[in-house]
């Protein structure tokens, strides 16, 4: 069976956020090189070494990535619904300009 289009969607992510988990996903797990990653992923070095960064700096932090789901706590189920009902994911606010 010819698999090869299946590799492909893994090892050659076209979605933006797909391709960003990964290359970090090759950063943490396989441990390559960032040079090799970068050039796998279409990835400028310095731009995949900041998306390292500010991985460790959301996990540091406790917050989740951005293309991960949020995490369950050990709290039961009921209390993480309620506290994602009170602490809602900020939405984008929409870009109001003047035409003329």
């Amino acid at each position: 069976m010819d698999d090869s289009f299946c590799h492909d969607f893994f090892a050659y992510p076209i979605p933006t956020l797909h391709r960003r988990y990964e290359a970090l996903r090759a950063v943490f797990l396989d441990r390559r090189p960032l040079t090799e990653i970068a050039r796998q992923f279409g990835y400028r070095y310095g731009t995949l070494r900041n998306l390292v960064a500010q991985f460790r700096a959301q996990c540091r932090t406790g917050r989740t990535p951005p293309f991960s789901r949020p995490r369950l706590t050990d709290a039961p189920k009921e209390q993480h619904l309620i506290t994602l009902l009170h602490n809602p994911i900020p939405r984008p606010r929409p870009i109001v300009t003047n035409s003329f």
